[in-house]
């Protein structure tokens, strides 16, 4: 098997993304065959070198999961435990996996996990332009004119946003689609039209769909979608 990059190993092996293994190596606690590397270009043999991250030693890993999730309300996207339920709580499997992007606390619906590296960083570049498809319910009325400007892109943090697909089911309810994912977005751009979000859900990603998959409940994808985040 050809050398890859350490950073890229260590998401192959279900430890963490790519970036986040950058994070673990720069600050010295990767090991290759015991010695600490910090250098994020060094290149190893994934079926030969021994890599530990804390002492704890890592394998390539074959066989990858990918899962849907419904993300409930109350519930971080975070792999690491805490006072405050995660969404790994929800899904009794052996194997690391990890989220797919973010859903804040108060919002529900889909949530990709895996433990493929490469799938994980290819679905939150933004280069990709993998579409995100949410249902939002506002307190307040909101206008079609002010959604047109959500639409158009506005400026948030000092950033204008990308320009989106809406479409308006009612006076407080509207269906977005984003090709980008800034922090709390969807809030954000809200609340700068003096109104706020009471409901927030995620029905798609890329071609993903939530379907009626019951709200705590999660499955494997099928061969056909993971094939489709791939292509």
């Amino acid at each position: 098997m050809e050398r890859v990059r350490l950073q890229k190993f260590l998401s192959m092996a279900g430890f963490c993304s790519r970036r986040k293994g950058e994070v673990y190596i720069t600050r010295g606690k990767v090991t290759v065959n015991g010695r600490t590397v910090t250098e994020l270009g060094t290149k190893i043999d994934p079926l030969n070198d021994r890599v530990e991250v804390d002492g704890q030693k890592l394998r390539y890993q074959e066989d990858f999961i990918y899962i849907a999730l419904n993300k409930p309300k109350g519930y971080i996207t975070s792999c690491e435990q805490n006072d405050e339920p995660i969404v790994l709580d929800l899904i009794d499997i052996p194997q690391r996996i990890y989220p797919v992007g973010r859903l804040d606390k108060e919002s529900t619906g889909l949530l990709l996990l895996t433990n493929d590296g490469e799938l994980h960083h290819r679905l939150l570049h933004p280069s990709f332009d993998h579409e995100k498809e949410y249902i939002v319910t506002t307190a307040l009325p909101i206008s079609a004119k002010a959604l047109a400007g959500m639409q158009a892109g506005m400026f948030i943090q000092g950033e204008k946003t990308r320009p989106a697909k809406i479409k308006q089911f009612s006076s407080h309810r509207f269906m977005i689609q984003l090709k980008e994912g800034k922090n709390r977005q969807i809030r954000r751009m809200v609340r700068k039209l003096r109104n706020h979000v009471t409901r927030l859900k995620r029905v798609r990603v890329a071609g993903i769909h939530l379907g009626d998959l019951p709200e705590g409940s999660w499955r494997r994808l099928t061969k056909k979608e993971v094939k489709s985040l791939k292509n």
